[in-house]
């Protein structure tokens, strides 16, 4: 009887040689899925940001390279949208530190962390103050003025360092909505703050004594008291810099009409801060009441 001869034994060495080398050969990365991604970002914008940070972290897990970065920013967004304050803070460091190739979104990233610092800053939670800090010098502009912008609000100390980037924004800026924001903030710190800076007294001749300093008003008081009242129902005071501002952005319609009863924007002003320290008006209303208008230094 002829038998078959057994080949277990090589076949089995086939398996294990196969398997070694299996070992050695690289696994093969995942592919980026577009459709994983917009569905991630479809939710993001139908803010279901819980589940939208569901998808983005599963996006993120699957994939590699720049769709696995900017995943990592938009965990980031939903957290923050989230109200998760402190977590998307370190998202948002989390993705920095992997030094995105992204430059866009980087600089989202570090804006967002500005807003979030600033929101703990008020909320009493110094910890991340640094990070307002630095952003005043932060290469991005957009960056730096948002901080400057934040700061701004949040005490003497914290606006005082934001003054020379808010000063940039005033100089280099053609957006007349950012200039005013920025000028109203500025002017709340330092009511002289927009002064132009008075250029040296020229030399007195030989023959004529110097002339005295000036004084300019640089705040208008306003107050209106009722009849018979003894304290005033309204009662304002604004810092003439920001009086003038207001008054100069109103519609040319009414400057017209202002201008047919006396009154100059161009040059009311400028005559008015040259006024220094006085009373301007105190007339008695219609029914009786008493309007009192003047400037104080």
């Amino acid at each position: 009887m002829t038998r078959v001869p057994r080949r277990a034994g090589t076949a089995g060495a086939c398996v294990m040689a196969a398997l070694v080398l299996a070992g050695s050969v690289p696994a093969v990365r995942a592919q980026p899925d577009p459709e994983r991604a917009r569905t991630a970002k479809a939710l993001f914008f139908d803010r279901k940001y819980a589940e939208a940070r569901q998808a983005w972290e599963a996006v993120r897990a699957a994939s590699t390279g720049a769709e696995a970065e900017a995943a990592g920013y938009w965990v980031a967004r939903c957290s923050e949208n989230l109200g998760e304050n402190e977590r998307a803070l370190k998202e948002y460091d989390a993705f920095l530190a992997a030094s995105p190739r992204d430059r866009a979104l980087a600089e989202e990233a570090r804006t967002g962390r500005v807003g979030l610092a600033a929101k703990l800053y008020a909320a009493g939670n110094k910890a991340h103050v640094q990070v307002l800090r630095q952003a005043l010098s932060d290469p991005s502009k957009t960056v730096r003025y948002y901080a400057a912008l934040q700061m701004a609000d949040l005490g003497p100390d914290m606006a005082r360092l934001a003054v020379p980037v808010l000063r940039q924004i005033i100089d280099a800026e053609k957006d007349p909505d950012l200039v005013d924001r920025t000028k109203i903030k500025l002017l709340r710190l330092d009511p002289s703050a927009l002064e132009a800076p008075k250029a040296a007294p020229a030399p007195p001749r030989a023959a004529a004594p110097p002339a005295a300093p000036g004084h300019e008003a640089r705040w208008v008081h306003v107050r209106v008291t009722e009849k018979g009242g003894a304290r005033p129902k309204v009662s304002i005071n604004v810092p003439l810099a920001l009086a003038e501002m207001v008054f100069k952005s109103l519609p040319d319609e009414l400057k017209d009409d202002l201008r047919h009863k006396g009154y100059d924007a161009e040059s009311f002003w400028a005559q008015l801060r040259k006024m220094g320290p006085s009373q301007i008006i105190s007339i008695e209303g219609d029914e009786g009441e008493r309007i009192e208008i003047w400037t104080e230094e």
